[in-house]
């Protein structure tokens, strides 16, 4: 009985042609001077052997590299894909990516199970790790990855020796709307965080959130809104960064009587802050006539019949700036920290309140 068929290699078909190892290498890449005679000489006695093309396996070996970046997505992959701020992230992140003939292996990491991408990325060769979503405090992929050498870059957390990261001040960005609502003569100021730590339906907030919080960027913001508007204001935890979650929070704030009604309520995303306006209409409110309504991350949201007053902090050149710290990091540049600007955009959710 034969053996299997050796699979052809480059010098097989370099011998065919009569060229160097070297020179058939170069018409493969396409990366050098070859005359065309000789390159087509080449292609020909590849086809004549079957020879596809050189393993790119043993290329990566060769190279050092894979050219694969994983990228850590710290919740079930559909909830970012129904994100729009988690999408312009990762394409802008894919841009830089691409530009360095990288691929994203995106991992999916629920925060109730973490360890689970450990165990998927035990087996997965990668150039690079991202944290592109600012996830959990305390991340075990960290030390997985750190551990085997490979470089890693995040947009606030998690943290880990060497790690860089895009950073956003969450506390002064969030003070950016909070105060831009104070300004206007509000005193009656309630807020909308997004999920703290493991999930829980969406209620009112404990005193204990912020020294619990797995969130740093959600325990960021609502830090910096207590700053401003105190620590009596009333706050609700949204069950997840959806719409609905959203709408949930804008009724258990606004759904009490008149005088104990919050005339701005400032959220922490805008997908919270488009559910706290269907709130505030489906009660019959008036937005801003009623209630202000301000949002972060200044996402397209055509179908919301208002331009919400928020935090612009544009995805996609996050994710640009995501990727460029990883191209530095893959070649060989010393890596930091750097910020983020983030701005306000006043539009058509905020006024006054009622007198």
């Amino acid at each position: 009985m034969s053996g299997p068929t050796r699979r052809p290699t480059l010098r097989d078909v370099a011998g065919r042609a009569g060229v160097s190892t070297s020179t058939a290498s170069l018409v493969f890449s396409g990366k050098g001077p070859v005359a065309p005679a000789t390159a087509d000489r080449v292609r020909a006695a590849a086809a004549e052997l079957g020879f596809s093309g050189p393993d790119p396996l043993a290329t990566s070996l060769r190279q050092g590299r894979v050219g694969t970046v994983a990228v850590v997505v710290e919740a079930p992959l559909r909830e970012a894909f129904r994100d729009p701020f988690a999408l312009a992230v990762l394409d802008g992140l894919a841009d830089e990516l691409e530009a360095a003939d990288r691929t994203m292996l995106l991992v999916a990491q629920p925060a109730d199970d973490p360890v689970r991408a450990v165990a998927q990325l035990s087996s997965q060769a990668v150039d690079a790790g991202v944290f592109p979503l600012c996830g959990i405090r305390d991340n075990p992929v960290v030390e997985h990855l750190a551990g085997r050498g490979v470089p890693l870059v995040g947009s606030g957390s998690p943290d880990g020796p060497g790690m860089a990261h895009v950073r956003t001040d969450e506390e002064a960005a969030i003070g950016l709307t909070t105060q831009h609502v104070l300004g206007l003569g509000h005193t009656r100021v309630a807020h909308v965080s997004m999920n703290l730590g493991l999930r829980s339906p969406t209620r009112a907030a404990r005193p204990d959130d912020l020294e619990a919080a797995l969130y740093l960027d959600a325990a960021g913001r609502l830090r910096g809104f207590r700053a401003l508007a105190g620590d009596a204001a009333p706050v609700a935890v949204a069950a997840d960064l959806t719409v609905g979650s959203g709408e949930e929070a804008g009724r258990l704030l606004l759904d009490v009587p008149a005088d104990r009604r919050p005339t701005a309520v400032v959220c922490q995303s805008d997908l919270l802050a488009a559910g706290v306006v269907r709130a505030a209409w489906a009660l019959g409110l008036r937005v801003p006539q009623d209630v202000s309504v301000t949002g972060f991350d200044g996402v397209d949201l055509p179908w919301l019949d208002a331009t919400l007053t928020t935090v612009l902090q544009p995805g996609v050149e996050k994710g640009r700036a995501l990727g460029r710290l990883v191209r530095r990091a893959l070649e060989g540049e010393p890596v930091a920290d750097v910020g983020f600007p983030v701005s306000l955009r006043v539009g058509t959710t905020t006024a006054p309140p009622p007198a």
